[in-house]
């Protein structure tokens, strides 16, 4: 079994900066092109920033330069700093990968896996 666990949510003024931690367990490989994403109050699950195995990373307009992802693949971590926040940023951040893991001596891929969420809040 495996499991996305985001951290570093919390409540900031805009213009400030938060960053979020999604750390992967469970005998982990690879985690597969990691991906942030938001959803704010009533709004549909959108895309934020994902990153590729060779490090290639694609932001969402509304972010970019803003925003940067990360990984350290030692960690089996990914990152995401987000820098001068608006209140338009807050939502909840999920993280979302392909994992391939170790289970029961054999490799076995984990598709489309998501962590619980993290709260941003941005105030005005």
């Amino acid at each position: 079994q495996v499991q996305l666990v985001e951290s570093g949510g919390g409540l900031v003024q805009a213009g400030g900066s938060l960053r979020l931690s999604c750390a992967a367990s469970g005998n982990i490989i690879s985690m597969n092109s990691p991906g942030w994403y938001r959803q704010a109050p009533g709004q549909q699950r959108e895309l934020v920033a994902r990153i590729t195995s060779d490090g290639t990373s694609t932001y969402a307009d509304s972010v970019r330069g803003r925003f940067t992802i990360s990984r350290d693949n030692a960690k089996n971590t990914v990152y995401l700093q987000m820098n001068s926040l608006k209140p338009v940023d807050t939502g909840v951040y999920y993280c979302n990968a392909d994992i391939v893991a170790r289970s029961f001596s054999e490799l076995r891929s984990f598709r489309d896996q998501w962590g619980q969420g993290t709260q941003v809040t941005v105030s005005s």
